[in-house]
């Protein structure tokens, strides 16, 4: 790699409010204007390669199209997640109106383990885990890290699981992983792979199933969600799958066969994992038939427009839906399932069937600490439980906003939100959550994103077309953007992002939509800075 500084831009050529990328022998690399100051660092976030140019510049944050982490625009560090480490940075000079750069990446701090003590432990080797991990390095907590996790796998990106695996993508073995293969090595970060039998919340202690037990002074507790199974006659019959982990996505892909055998899939439920599931499945081919109770799929979510959108773009592509319609039980034949009975009395052949019916807080083993009847985790605001032990991710009872019934928020960026605050505090911040949730979801292709939450709303704008999927929904309550659902529209929702973090209203809700079709108008005029051999 080059340690030349090679010519990249004019500084009167790039603006203030916008990134742009070039490609230096081989290296993609950002330009960030501030001022006289121009900042080099690499084009695509360390989470999924998304491209950051595409996305948004505003108030100090360089803010990713795809999945909207974000980062500090003057020193590339992170500041939301999903992904988990800073930009990396390039040597970047400025001569004149002569911006130079050197394709030479500068060198990352690595923080490892410098004592065993105080000893911290993370119970759950998921997104919130790995976030957590990775934000009490980046703090400079130097003491003993143990993560704990019941997986053989370094964590992973389970979102894949229902939107590329299913399809053949994406091998089970191919989903990525959160953070660099050696990254937890070389930052001195304990493994144990084991399930906790038992956590004695009190005495600050973990007991396993196979036995031991591991002292800690300071806990997180992310060990998320399990599905929840029905009880339907016929759910222990071979063929009936669940999808949350690793082995359950490698055991489906396992049923399903080679793309010749055709089998027949029927989906309970009509969530998030049921109908991802099903746009994966279909784009291999597979026959899919969607069972839900629900009148109108993510209603309860988006509104009835926008579920039956859902529902018509699904329909669209082949999949068959029985909507308010119940289960009686699963039928049949030497051991393995064959067909799904309906209470009203209706039968759907399935030689696969995914349970897509729901998930439960993962908290059976906590002892000593009062949970919700669900078993959620309440927690403050700087996401503590109990002396000595936070909690994050989808088993933590929260306040999204002050003076809000608290809630769970079964979201996996939410998660990693959790972590990153409740590793500040465990290192002495005091800091409270005030994040923006977001989620995304995938079907046939097209990237639908969630951002904020809205229980109810007072009324929903809705700009472009909502039935083709080119739009952004702007769900409103007393004036103010509670919620946007977006299709299409990733650089408006990465600004959209940002002002709903200070609280937006609708008139200026309604403004950034009109600047954005503005720019993309300028856009399509501008010519694109030079890419250098």
């Amino acid at each position: 790699m080059s340690t030349t500084a090679r010519h990249v831009a004019q500084l009167s050529q790039l603006r203030a409010d916008r990134a742009e990328r070039v490609e230096v022998e081989g290296e993609a690399i950002l330009l960030v204007r501030d001022g006289d100051t121009v900042h080099a660092y690499a084009a695509d976030c360390p989470h999924a390669g998304g491209p950051l140019e595409q996305g948004a510049l505003c108030n100090g944050r360089i803010i990713c199209p795809w999945h909207k982490a974000n980062f500090d625009a003057a020193t590339g560090n992170l500041l939301e997640p999903p992904a988990l480490v800073a930009l990396d940075r390039y040597p970047v000079a400025v001569s004149g109106d002569d911006v130079m750069v050197t394709p030479h990446k500068l060198s990352q701090p690595v923080r490892g383990a410098a004592a065993r003590e105080p000893h911290y432990a993370v119970i759950g080797a998921g997104a919130a885990g790995a976030a957590a991990c990775a934000a009490l390095r980046e703090r400079g907590f130097d003491g003993r890290i143990t993560l704990i996790g019941d997986e053989p796998h370094a964590p992973y990106d389970r979102t894949a699981l229902s939107k590329f695996v299913p399809s053949s993508e994406m091998a089970p073995a191919d989903v990525p992983p959160l953070l660099a293969p050696d990254w937890l090595e070389q930052h001195g970060i304990e493994r144990i792979v084991a399930k906790v039998a038992r956590l004695d919340v009190p005495a600050r202690t973990i007991h396993f199933e196979t036995g031991g037990s591991l002292s800690y002074d300071t806990a997180l507790l992310a060990t998320g969600s399990v599905p929840k199974l029905p009880a339907i006659p016929g759910c222990e019959l071979g063929g009936v799958h669940v999808l949350r982990n690793l082995d359950d996505a490698a055991a489906l892909v396992d049923a399903l066969g080679d793309d010749a055998q055709q089998p027949q899939v029927a989906i309970l439920g009509s969530s998030f994992i049921g109908l991802e599931t099903a746009s994966a499945l279909r784009k291999r081919g597979t026959r899919v038939t969607v069972i839900s109770p629900d009148k109108v799929p993510f209603a309860k979510q988006f509104g009835e427009r926008a579920g039956a959108m859902f529902r018509a773009l699904h329909e669209d592509n082949g999949v068959v839906f029985h909507l308010d319609a119940k289960v009686a039980s699963l039928e049949g034949e030497e051991g393995n399932v064959h067909q799904v009975m309906l209470e009203g009395g209706e039968h759907v052949a399935a030689d696969v069937v995914l349970l897509g019916t729901g998930v439960a807080p993962a908290t059976g083993f906590v002892e000593g600490l009062p949970l919700q009847k669900d078993g959620g985790v309440i927690v403050n605001a700087g996401m503590q439980a109990a002396p000595g032990l936070y909690a994050a991710g989808d088993i933590a009872v929260f306040s999204l906003h002050e003076n809000q019934e608290p809630l769970r928020v079964e979201h996996w960026r939410v998660a990693q939100q959790h972590a990153r605050i409740a590793a500040g505090n465990m290192c002495g911040a005091r800091n409270r959550y005030a994040g923006m949730p977001f989620f995304w979801t995938y079907h046939y292709g097209k990237r639908f994103e969630y951002l904020g939450h809205a229980n109810e709303w007072d009324e929903i704008v809705v700009d472009g077309e909502m039935e083709r999927q080119q739009f952004v929904a702007l769900y409103l309550k007393d004036g103010k953007v509670a919620a946007v659902l977006a299709c299409e529209r990733e650089a408006l929702t990465a600004r959209l992002i940002d002002a709903m973090g200070r609280e937006l209203s609708r008139d200026a809700a309604l403004a950034m939509i009109a600047a954005e079709h503005a720019s993309r108008v300028d856009d399509r005029d501008a010519a694109p800075l030079p890419t250098l051999d």
